[in-house]
């Protein structure tokens, strides 16, 4: 089965995977949406490559959302799957190991996965993980914040530097 590199839309499918879906992608779904909240070609989600199905946003996450007004209290974990894969134009990964797991589901996807860290301009953020703060204290919870928020905004020139909407 081949992926097209683009939906068949013009819009920008953003995806961004971890493991459970509970901690950092939802918390880098949400910062993102509210970074590019002008544009209205953009579709952004999050997933898990290890994730179950209904969970609700970790507290931490949670709590850092609402103090910058985003809401994760409706936020509800789901696995990556064939679909997401498919309508996603770029997946951005928050660790290595996800990146890898995503390539070895997913070989078809390999010109569209991305280590988030991969274009950051933070030469000490540049080809690391956004370490998972899972299990730790709300400043493990901040540190991975403050890493999103220097990193997103490297995503977002990307993106908007390299898109080419789709023309059949």
């Amino acid at each position: 089965m081949s992926l097209a590199r683009h939906s068949g839309s013009s819009l920008k499918n953003v995806l961004f995977v971890c493991t459970g879906n509970t901690c950092r992608s939802p918390l880098a779904e949400v910062l993102f949406r509210d970074l590019v909240k002008a544009a209205s070609d953009y579709s952004i989600q999050s997933a898990g490559v290890g994730a179950f199905s209904g969970q609700s946003a970790s507290p931490h996450s949670a709590k850092l959302a609402k103090e910058r007004g985003l809401d994760l209290s409706k936020h509800q974990s789901k696995a990556v799957t064939i679909d997401l894969v498919e309508r996603a134009t770029h997946i951005f990964a928050l660790g290595r190991s996800h990146v890898i797991s995503l390539l070895m589901d997913y070989p078809e996807a390999e010109d569209k996965i991305y280590l988030l860290s991969e274009f950051a301009a933070d030469d000490k953020l540049r080809g690391k993980d956004v370490s998972d703060p899972f299990g730790g204290d709300l400043e493990e919870y901040q540190e991975m914040q403050e890493h999103l928020d220097k990193l997103l905004p490297s995503i977002h020139a990307f993106i908007e530097q390299t898109w080419k909407p789709f023309q059949p």
